[in-house]
């Protein structure tokens, strides 16, 4: 199975000075998604956790609705040098069926989570409504933003991956998944969850990229109420988090962060306007 990294030569200018060495980069590679031997859609991706990539990009893209529905489970490597991975499983009959009605409006596969729409309002589709769940102290957020970065271990070698984590008052960090696409770790989070039985419903999703709107369908999907990533979100993110009823945070940096949407989950925030 391909490693996640690996250690490559390189040379180094560092103050007009050049040094020979090496470096350890993230791998990624062509990843396939197939059910029921039907080829679904192929995006790049860290060749690491796939077991969780499969599981949480089925569930989040509404391709099963539970984990049971996702029967069988096999990960193919077919022979050559970056000929890539296939993630082949197979669900039942009935998602199957409508499976197959979204493939035949499938005009090419994407990695950014739209393929297989038939509308340009399938694209900005309403989502799922979270439940209202617990409030976190301003220092809670804090520090489940802060508890990210030094779990990054695969980032820690290659400084290439974006990570997901979620993080509970009463556990602190309980799952990372790192990925070199954003939407893949997120995905590998959702998948993880679910295998170790933890609902993203008490806790905080906290991530190292920007908030897309395609993120925050995924975090709405999982159920999760609060969202916090280093950077910013996107207008449009900000509008779909509060349809979903979603606290969305945003700039989570050392020294704070921005709350966008949902501050009544904020505690000693001030009340709106």
């Amino acid at each position: 199975m391909t490693e996640p990294s690996s250690r490559l030569p390189r040379l180094a200018v560092r103050a007009g000075e050049l040094t020979q060495g090496d470096r350890i980069v993230a791998e990624e590679c062509a990843v396939a998604f197939s059910y029921n031997r039907l080829s679904h859609a192929v995006m790049m991706a860290t060749p690491d956790d796939l077991a969780d990539l499969a599981l949480g990009f089925s569930l989040n893209e509404g391709i099963v609705d539970r984990v049971d529905q996702l029967q069988a489970f096999e990960i193919v490597a077919p022979p050559g040098e970056d000929a890539g991975l296939e993630l082949r499983m197979w669900i039942d009959e009935a998602r199957m069926g409508q499976l197959e009605k979204r493939r035949r409006r499938i005009a090419g596969p994407t990695g950014c989570g739209l393929c297989g729409l038939e509308s340009l309002s399938d694209a900005v589709r309403p989502p799922s409504i979270v439940l209202e769940g617990p409030g976190f102290a301003l220092t809670q957020i804090s520090e489940a933003a802060a508890s990210l970065a030094p779990a990054q271990h695969l980032n820690h070698v290659t400084r290439a991956v974006h990570a997901a984590g979620f993080w509970t008052p009463e556990a602190g960090l309980v799952a990372v998944r790192e990925d070199v696409g954003r939407h893949n770790a997120l995905d590998k989070l959702a998948g993880a969850l679910v295998r170790q039985a933890v609902p993203a419903e008490q806790g905080i999703l906290v991530m190292t990229s920007r908030l897309s709107v395609e993120l925050v369908q995924k975090a709405a999907r999982m159920g999760a109420p609060v969202l916090v990533a280093v950077s910013a979100p996107t207008a449009l993110a900000v509008r779909v988090a509060e349809r979903a009823g979603m606290t969305l945070i945003g700039i989570a940096r050392p020294d704070g962060y921005e709350v966008f949407t949902g501050a009544r989950r904020v505690r000693g925030a001030p009340a709106p306007a």
